[in-house]
């Protein structure tokens, strides 16, 4: 739960910097020659940025193996020559140096997340109270989720979803692997070892909830390139990934659609995965946090799940 490339002319103190180094011509023929050269960019610019260089064709294989295993090959080779679908090297480079260790999950029990979490409570109370008598899933785990997830579906991200896991998807070819190891920052590389098998075991990953994320948005009618999420390919209010939403997703306003950006259908969902996973009314401590690490497998992550919803008890 993601960067085009900016194409920038001279400006004048650019075309001056080259007209200073023709030091023999007279002020008269350097001011010609200026606006000259100026008349050309005026010309130039607005035609370079037509001319951009078109989407490679990094998925090429990829498409063909989604073929091979099954997916409508009109629907894959229309998808795939999307200008909104592209290989995204400095999007997921962010898989090879993120730290969990270094997120700051404290800052969502202090005061101001907690009231906004109260807040949200009363707005979404109806939706909150029939998944917890539907799932047996206490209201306050449903709320403290979203509210780390996404801030309450404040913050969804900003990566286009089809392109993180397919670029993911793609590094089984040799040449796009090097193009992300060369994409991560020098101070921030990890042992190339250690990325070699990152990437073995992601890419596979990638894979799996690619197809995972195309056969939902077929059955939702959603165009899968409309979709963001974060770093990571998760996705909606409660940050799914689409192997999640494929299988446990729920649809909680009965509209006939499973839309994890609905808050309904996002906490209907967030209460049937920790049910799927053993949760259960009154189940003790030890046994809501092995649940709970079902889904963000950090231990510091599902301490402040259950801190928060010991504060909004509380309350």
């Amino acid at each position: 739960m993601p960067a085009n490339s900016k194409i920038r002319s001279k400006n004048s103190k650019g075309a001056n910097i080259i007209t200073m180094g023709l030091l023999p011509l007279s002020y008269k023929r350097i001011s010609g020659f200026f606006f000259f050269l100026l008349l050309c960019l005026s010309f130039s610019v607005p035609h370079a940025i037509a001319q951009e260089p078109k989407k490679g064709d990094e998925f090429a294989k990829l498409s063909r193996r989604l073929i091979q295993d099954g997916f409508n090959q009109e629907k894959i080779n229309t998808l795939f020559s999307s200008d909104q679908v592209f290989f995204t090297p400095s999007g997921v480079s962010s898989f090879f140096i993120h730290s969990e260790s270094s997120l700051d999950y404290d800052q969502f029990i202090a005061p101001k997340p907690i009231a906004n979490a109260r807040e949200y409570m009363k707005t979404h109370g109806e939706s909150l109270g029939l998944a917890e008598k539907t799932y047996g899933v206490d209201k306050t785990i449903i709320t403290a989720i979203l509210l780390v997830e996404t801030r309450l579906g404040g913050y969804l991200g900003k990566r286009t979803v089809i392109n993180t896991l397919s670029t993911m998807a793609a590094l089984t070819d040799e040449d796009l692997k090097e193009r992300i190891w060369n994409s991560i920052p020098d101070k921030k590389k990890p042992k190339r070892e250690k990325f070699e098998k990152k990437v073995k075991r992601r890419s596979q990953w990638g894979y799996l909830e690619l197809k995972a994320l195309i056969k939902y948005t077929t059955r939702e009618q959603i165009a899968p390139e409309s979709i963001k999420g974060s770093y990571a390919g998760a996705m909606g209010i409660p940050q799914f990934m689409p192997s999640n939403a494929l299988s446990l997703a729920k649809d909680g306003n009965n509209d006939g659609k499973v839309d994890l950006f609905s808050h309904a259908d996002a906490i209907s969902s967030v209460a049937n995965y920790l049910k799927h996973h053993g949760w259960k009314p009154g189940i003790p401590r030890q046994r809501q946090h092995e649940v709970l690490f079902r889904y963000n497998h950090s231990n510091y992550y599902v301490d402040t799940l259950l801190k928060i919803s010991d504060k909004l008890k509380e309350g």
